[in-house]
């Protein structure tokens, strides 16, 4: 289990399959800037929320120039019940092993109700040809993507 990716590190590579059909690759976005975010669960309060934020952000990340990707640990069958329950535009990553997970550090110790436990821990990566440009760790839904945005359109000024 790695620790968490920090802003300069290289991007750890990834290959898993999307609610598209098709796998997505690191190697898809060589040279650009993209969001990758680590959720825990499809449909679950929080999570579809970030998924909406997201969502509803989409035209303006790709005014900016970045493509938005969620990961979780969950099937493609599941995200494709959840892409279409929502309408969410957001690309939906199965990474059911939790290797890119925690290759990310979006997986590890975290504190639920009190107790420790492992679990996903809701990251946010904003990566730039190959490496961390910002790295968002515990992530509290509201508001998050909106940040996230706000980070991507600061470093276009």
């Amino acid at each position: 289990m790695g620790k968490r990716l920090s802003v300069g590190d290289k991007a750890p590579s990834f290959d898993l399959p999307s609610d598209s059909g098709d796998n997505v690759k690191l190697g898809d976005y060589a040279g650009k800037t993209f969001v990758l975010y680590f959720y825990p669960k499809d449909n679950t309060p929080g999570c579809t929320r970030e998924a909406q934020a997201f969502t509803k952000l989409l035209p303006k990340f790709k005014k900016a120039g970045v493509d938005v990707l969620g990961v979780s640990k969950d099937s493609v069958a599941s995200h494709c019940g959840f892409r279409d329950k929502l309408k969410l535009k957001v690309p939906l990553l199965s990474d059911p092993e939790l290797e890119v997970h925690k290759a990310y550090g979006a997986y590890g110790d975290k504190v639920m109700y009190g107790k420790k436990v492992k679990g996903v821990i809701r990251s946010t990566f904003l990566i730039e040809k190959g490496k961390v440009k910002r790295a968002w760790g515990s992530v509290k839904v509201d508001g998050h993507a909106e940040a996230v945005l706000a980070a991507v359109q600061n470093d276009e000024e």
